[in-house]
This record gives C-alpha cells, sequence and structure tokens, in this order.
C-alpha cells in the first residue's frame, strides 16, 4: 500500500472525504488555460482542511479563437465541512465523492457545516441586497443586522 493510500485510509477513518472535483476553464490563450488550471491546484493545496489534491488537466481545445479546458481534481479533506468550503470557495461544475462509502458524522460537524451553508447563503442575500435594494431598503436591511447582532450578542452572555 503505497504511502497516499495509507493517508487516505486513515483520514477517510477520522471522518475525511475523497473527492474529484471537475472544473471547466476557459480563455484565449492555451498557455495561460495550463497555468490556471495549475495555479487552482496549488490554491486548493493551501486551502484549510486539504490533505492533498492532485489535478489532470485535459488538453485545452480551440473553438472560434477561444481555448477550453477541464480539470478534474482528486482532493481529499479532512471533514464534510472542508469539501463544502472547497465547493464553495471554488465552485466546480461537479463533483464525485469517491470515499467513505456512507456517512457517519459527528453532531458537532454537521453544526459546522450547517452554520456554513448558512453564514456564505446570508453574505451572498447581504452582497446582493446592498447592490440591488434603493437606498432605503438598504438602510432598513442594515437596521435589522444590527439587531441581529445585537441579539446574537446578549444570547451569547447569556451562555457565559
Amino acid at each position: 500500500m503505497s504511502e497516499v493510500d495509507k493517508l487516505t485510509e486513515k483520514t477517510v477513518d477520522e471522518g475525511g472525504v475523497l473527492a474529484i472535483l471537475y472544473f471547466d476553464i476557459h480563455g484565449t490563450d492555451k498557455d495561460t488555460l495550463v497555468q490556471l488550471s495549475t495555479g487552482l491546484v496549488q490554491k486548493i493545496l493551501t486551502q484549510e482542511g486539504v490533505v492533498f489534491a492532485r489535478g489532470e488537466i485535459d488538453e485545452p481545445m480551440e473553438e472560434n479563437k477561444l481555448f477550453s479546458t477541464s480539470l478534474e481534481l482528486r482532493v481529499l479533506t479532512r471533514d464534510v465541512t472542508s469539501l463544502a468550503q472547497l465547493c464553495a470557495d471554488f465552485s466546480p461544475f461537479s463533483l464525485e465523492i469517491l470515499e467513505p462509502q456512507e456517512f457517519k458524522v459527528p453532531v458537532s460537524n454537521m453544526q459546522d457545516l450547517f452554520m456554513f451553508v448558512s453564514s456564505h447563503s446570508h453574505d451572498y442575500k447581504k452582497y446582493i441586497l446592498q447592490k440591488l435594494s434603493p437606498p432605503e431598503k438598504g438602510a432598513e436591511y442594515a437596521k435589522n443586522l444590527h439587531a441581529r447582532a445585537e441579539l446574537g450578542k446578549k444570547l451569547l452572555e447569556k451562555k457565559k
């Protein structure tokens, strides 16, 4: 068994996930596509929760002076939340989970996952509302946001 296989088995046994993420990359220059793909793999390698990542870049194809390629990225993350973070941050067009075949996730990890989804959803809604709302609606949204923050602060103080 190779060192990568041993690491994968150990990480998956401890709650990790082995997956393949699929990306489409487009541009006007063949060499730039390869460089972008390589850069994406390097960036993903530095993300929190990523144990390893290995990418395979297809030969770029040209059509109407535009190039496109696909990147197949095999990635091992320490947990489900880390994989969700990668998907949110890098937007693969598809993914395939290789291991584990079934998930047994501790409640704390599920809470982290759902808080991550909630936080990202909130950030996107906030961005959209701030950019598209008339000024008075934006002010109302900011007021509601402040009230939510105050409520959260009170709840945290109550816990202590």
